[in-house]
């Protein structure tokens, strides 16, 4: 019988797939980037996600800021202004092949989860279970 084969260090398995792991690692970059730019348009804007397509040619980039929904349209503006420096870091960064062409999008997500906290913690039957006291009295 012949040697029994090893396996490469590339070859390893990983807990999430390929994309995510470069989803991460953009949203990294790009985090780590908006730093170094120092535009104080951007002073409280947080970069939460990015979606990366399986290919690399495009990745969405979500971000959240002090400024909410009114804010929005002028941070996309400014974050396109510093789309192609962006990208440029990312391709010095990653070493891949293809650089992601970015677009820029509110995370809604976020502001969903906060509507829904509000809502709860405005409910009046929900307050009014917390103000009873329980079987112990308490």
């Amino acid at each position: 019988m012949g040697k029994p084969q090893r396996r490469s260090s590339n070859s390893r398995r990983h807990s999430y797939p390929r994309a995510a792991r470069i989803s991460e690692t953009v949203r990294e970059v790009v985090a780590e980037e908006l730093v170094r730019i120092d535009d104080d348009r951007l002073a409280f804007v947080t970069i939460t996600a990015i979606d990366v397509d399986s290919e690399m040619n495009r990745g969405i980039v979500y971000f959240d800021s002090l400024q909410g929904q009114e804010g929005d349209e002028r941070i996309v503006e400014v974050l396109g202004e510093h789309r192609k420096r962006l990208q440029a870091a990312i391709a010095r960064q990653i070493h891949a092949r293809r650089t992601p062409i970015l677009q820029f999008r509110p995370d809604d997500t976020i502001r969903a989860a906060e509507r829904i906290d509000e809502v709860l913690r405005n409910d009046p039957m929900r307050s009014r279970v917390h103000d009873e006291p329980d079987e112990d009295g308490r």
